[in-house]
């Protein structure tokens, strides 16, 4: 697995401040309205930034956020070894056995934009979080080139073609050498999704590859002569940024048809989902008598019971225990994405806590975040930041922070939303 690409690098010595200084003390906090103009506007892409602007102010922050290079290898190292776990046949029967029928579908495509998410609080690298169909890379890009300075690794450019090779490995993995012509951008109703110009974003630089691309609701694709359509368009390969990961609501059967017939490349898809991100796959991964049940050496579990915030699932039977613990533990769907659905125990009240009795959901111990203080409109505020690596077939593409106030990452804070990151090599 390669180093993480990072928007930017500062170099430390041992008079300058730690990480932890830097973060409570460096003062950073532009906004990169004016450069995202100019990147957008070179590539012909003026009224998105217009949408950009007035539907999601809060999407980017000027502010970095700084992590040790201890912190991030890590990380690496754990990513590392949840993937080797992964390949093990023994996990993969233990979380299909309740995963959704869809989901034993085994593609040869991988799943794009996987998602790694951290807390990096007082009680040190916790992940808490893997998704499958993680928003916000190509965003990101466009934050690296506003901010882009002469140590950047990598231009807007380079990494929007790595992204778009991403898409090309998926579709020669299931098809080969065919052409590929069309692709599908799917969610539901995405005119109303906050990352509708990230949307966009996709459709534009699938057409700079020659490509027809469309946004659209699942509702709108029909399963016909053995083929995925959209109207009059046969559709080849379908990014699916749904959230129904099992294709169980009504809206999604024509996909779900066309995805098990293998008429249609489908990416990220339920299988992946069931692998990585079912929230229900953290309590196996967090538990050694679980991982050495099935095969796991020694050294893994080691570095897995570190890294990853210990997770249990939620019994009827344990309430008491539950609701005794609930200031120290975080509540979350299964299947859940995002904060949808997932409460802080300490905010829990009891109706809420007998709902989330009645369905299927995991208890986390609480992990921490990061904290930055930034001054912003005039005042010191001190912001939230979890961080997020974007993965694919073992190599991390971009690493990006999240600043937030409240419960969870909700791009509604001025001054938060995706921040670059600054990997610090301490000599302390």
């Amino acid at each position: 697995m390669t180093a993480p690409y990072v928007l930017d690098d500062f170099y430390v010595n041992s008079k300058l401040p730690t990480v932890e200084q830097l973060n409570k003390s460096f003062q950073d906090n532009y906004w990169v309205e004016g450069a995202l103009k100019s990147t957008l506007e070179q590539q012909g892409s003026g009224a998105i930034y217009q949408m950009l602007v007035q539907q999601c102010p809060h999407l980017f922050s000027g502010a970095t956020v700084f992590v040790s290079k201890a912190d991030i290898d890590k990380q690496i190292a754990l990513i590392q070894t949840i993937n080797k776990i992964i390949e093990l046949p023994s996990y993969q029967d233990a979380v299909l056995a309740y995963a959704p029928d869809v989901a034993r579908y085994h593609p040869k495509a991988k799943g794009v934009f996987l998602g790694y998410d951290f807390h990096l609080g007082s009680s040190g690298s916790k992940l808490i979080e893997i998704n499958t169909n993680a928003g916000g890379a190509l965003l990101n890009t466009l934050l690296a080139q506003a901010s882009a300075t002469k140590t950047d690794a990598l231009p807007n450019q380079a990494l929007q073609q790595i992204i778009f090779e991403m898409f090309k490995q998926e579709w020669q993995a299931e098809r080969g050498l065919q052409s590929l012509q069309t692709i599908a951008i799917v969610d539901e109703n995405p005119s109303q999704q906050y990352l509708l110009p990230e949307f966009m974003l996709f459709v534009e630089l699938f057409k700079r590859q020659g490509l027809q691309a469309i946004i659209c609701d699942p509702a709108q694709l029909v399963f016909k002569q053995n083929a995925l359509w959209y109207e009059q368009t046969r559709i080849d390969l379908v990014y699916n940024r749904h959230t129904d990961f099992g294709f169980e609501t009504p809206a999604l059967q024509a996909l779900a048809s066309a995805y098990l017939a293998g008429a249609v490349v489908v990416t990220p898809h339920p299988y992946a989902h069931a692998l990585y991100a079912d929230k229900r796959n953290l309590v196996i991964l967090s538990d050694q008598f679980a991982l050495e049940g099935l095969g796991v050496d020694t050294a893994s579990c080691a570095i897995l019971q570190e890294g990853i915030a210990t997770t249990h699932h939620v019994k009827a039977s344990d309430a008491g225990a539950l609701w005794g613990g609930r200031k120290h533990l975080f509540f979350k769907p299964a299947k859940g994405f995002g904060s949808k659905a997932a409460y802080r125990g300490d905010k829990l009240t009891q109706r809420v806590f007998a709902e989330i009795l009645q369905g299927t959901y995991v208890a986390q111990k609480y992990a921490p975040p990061g904290l930055r203080q930034l001054e912003i409109q005039g005042q010191l505020q001190e912001l939230k930041w979890d961080l997020r690596h974007y993965a694919y077939q073992q190599q991390i593409q971009l690493l990006v922070a999240r600043l937030y106030q409240g419960q969870t990452t909700n791009f509604r804070t001025v001054g938060g939303g995706f921040a670059r990151v600054a990997v610090i090599a301490e000599q302390i």
